[in-house]
């Protein structure tokens, strides 16, 4: 058993002496070594001292005072320290030789996994309209009957796992992407067909011109259902700028078989201009209005 301290997040996350809630990541840590931990009642340091002694016995015995150039000589050093004075000393409680006491214990100790536990992070993210997750700055699929529902993510050094939030069962594994932006889609993620939300932007974005339609129709060959969030994209490009200027941008990228978004982006960011807003529209009454207005409710009608 592992004594755990009640105060520290990492390991106990509510504390109550007979049932604590542990965080997911320390538990998972436990099951893998085949230990279970034992958190002690909080504010009562009493309980666990003989635990937090032994650490505190090895720096003022075996390191004070010493320096070492490299992790294998301090390890050499306390090798020789735990067998010819830790393991030979007299226990201040029992009274009894360590050495003694390890050799009693010694046949039931289960040998360690042959693999370290791996650290990773966890964390809870929804998966988008297009199948896919965003986690710092790369895009990872999940499978489409995930659209729209939350799951699970544990995030490692070298992979990134999909967990089902409810059975708590393995959806997927990716290899971490390699960079900002990149996307890691399993060709099983793919959806049969092009979702209907796809067809309507693409649609959408075709009335702003024959420019606009080509790639957005180019967008939707090449890409299917993760073309949706550049779709999502193109429509701000239309709020922002004028329609003709982002036609001719499409247009452009489109003669030159380029379906890329940020090509689009860059290029209106280059020769066009954003729109200013407009102090003047049709369903817009004059300021002089609302001044009359506020008038009215502050003082009362005109006699």
């Amino acid at each position: 058993m592992l004594p755990a301290p009640n105060l520290l997040k990492s390991s106990v996350l509510k504390p109550d002496v007979y049932d604590p809630s542990l965080n997911p990541l320390y538990t998972k840590m436990l099951e893998h070594y085949g230990v279970v931990a034992l958190p002690c009642r909080p504010y009562a340091p009493d309980l666990k001292g003989k635990v937090e002694s032994e650490i505190g016995y090895t720096q003022d015995t075996a390191l004070k005072g010493r320096r070492f150039e490299s992790i294998e000589e301090q390890n050499a050093h306390l090798d020789r320290w735990d067998e010819r004075w830790a393991m030979t000393r007299i226990h201040g409680t029992t009274k009894r030789q360590m050495r003694a006491m390890f050799e009693e214990e010694k046949p039931f100790l289960q040998p360690l996994p042959l693999t370290r536990f791996e650290y990773y992070r966890i964390c809870q993210r929804t998966v988008h309209f297009d199948g896919h997750i965003e986690v710092d700055g790369a895009y990872y699929s999940a499978p489409p009957r995930y659209a729209g529902h939350k799951i699970v993510v544990h995030v490692g050094r070298l992979w990134l796992r999909l967990v089902d939030s409810v059975t708590h069962e393995c959806i997927f594994e990716h290899p971490i992407a390699l960079h900002k932006g990149q996307r890691r889609t399993a060709e099983a993620h793919r959806p049969k067909q092009t979702p209907i939300r796809v067809e309507q932007l693409a649609a959408r974005i075709a009335g702003a011109g024959p420019g606009c339609e080509a790639f957005a129709t180019k967008l939707v060959e090449n890409r299917g259902a993760t073309a949706l969030r550049a779709l999502y994209g193109m429509l701000d490009l239309l709020r922002r700028y004028e329609a003709a200027a982002v036609d001719r941008a499409c247009a452009f990228a489109a003669s030159s078989d380029i379906t890329s978004f940020k090509f689009v982006r860059t290029y209106l960011s280059h020769h066009a201009a954003p729109m200013r807003l407009k102090s003047e529209h049709h369903i817009i009454p004059e300021i002089e209005t609302y001044a009359k207005h506020f008038t009215t409710l502050t003082q009362g009608a005109p006699s």
